[in-house]
């Protein structure tokens, strides 16, 4: 409750002078003052109404919570998450920030709402009114951007209007979609997730260096280099752990987005299809340190906190 009420009370100074939250904070293992994991999943199966993902019988069908994540973080130095949606329940907005008022790792939450829904302006008002409630992710599986564009921009000003920002996930054919919309909406912020669909960095999709080359043009669009072990074709799990492997893939969205709008992000527990946690973190760790203290302070925390204005 004390957590909640400074929350209310202090957000409008700590978004108005945003890096003053800082200066506190223990400094984490690749030497930046914090680390902020802005892609991670927490959901339990055991609820009554079970949960729409991941499915039965499969790996990731287990309950995932804050206290698994930090078991494999902390370690690392990383005590701070953003949690993205997955499920397209609105209840389950609900779910996640009551577990959010009580975990105080989880430090912002990009929840689900369609445009197309009736109640959409209504549910996204309504959580809004929670300082923890970031924005929301439209995947493309769920809510295609490129049709009914009435809505989706009518939601996308809407989001706007409350300072909130837009996650989008989807394939690299997407991405010009993205670019139109960034345009269509330049006061929105926008953090495409997984790299933009880039597939394996051994064996880039067609099209993607184009694509993420036209869409970098929009000063209001960040990228999330999340998902990179997990495009990796072979055994689960198994992705290579040398950093050379993903270059071509790392140094595109580098050239294309410089140090101020890269954004570091696990996708944890899916991420484990690919590589275990301290894999993926060393990889970018690696890469974003061998451009210098300032860009790494960026990527590990800056760039999320401008792009999500999380609230400690």
């Amino acid at each position: 409750m004390n957590r909640r009420h400074w929350l209310g009370t202090a957000i409008a100074g700590a978004v108005a002078a945003p890096w003053a939250a800082s200066a506190t904070v223990v400094a984490a293992d690749p030497g930046v003052a914090r680390v902020v994991d802005t892609h991670t999943h927490f959901y339990d199966p055991t609820r009554p109404q079970g949960v729409p993902w991941p499915p039965p019988g499969t790996k990731l069908h287990r309950k995932v919570m804050p206290a698994d994540w930090l078991a494999l973080a902390e370690p690392l130095g990383i005590r701070h998450t953003v949690v993205v949606e997955a499920s397209p329940w609105v209840d389950d907005n609900r779910w996640v920030l009551e577990l959010a008022a009580e975990e105080k790792s989880i430090v912002g939450f990009v929840g689900n709402l369609d445009p197309h829904d009736k109640q959409f302006a209504a549910n996204l008002r309504g959580f809004a009114a929670n300082p923890l409630f970031r924005g929301i992710r439209w995947r493309n599986d769920l809510v295609r951007i490129d049709v009914n564009r009435d809505q989706v921009l009518a939601g996308a000003r809407l989001l706007a209007e409350l300072g909130l920002e837009l996650d989008l996930n989807g394939p690299a054919t997407t991405l010009p979609h993205a670019a139109q919309l960034a345009a269509d909406v330049p006061q929105l912020r926008i953090v495409i997730n997984h790299l933009g669909g880039s597939g394996d960095p051994q064996n880039i999709h067609c099209q993607w260096q184009t694509n993420i080359r036209e869409l970098a043009r929009h000063d209001n669009v960040y990228m999330k280099v999340s998902a990179l072990v997990e495009q990796v074709p072979g055994d689960e799990g198994q992705a290579p752990r040398d950093t050379q492997y993903y270059l071509p893939v790392l140094d595109h969205l580098w050239e294309c987005f410089g140090e101020d709008r890269l954004i570091y992000g696990s996708n944890w527990p899916v991420s484990d299809r690919g590589a275990p946690y301290d894999v993926v973190f060393g990889i970018v760790k690696e890469y974003f340190a061998g451009k210098g203290q300032q860009a790494a302070e960026k990527y590990f925390w800056k760039n999320s906190l401008a792009a999500y204005r999380w609230i400690m």
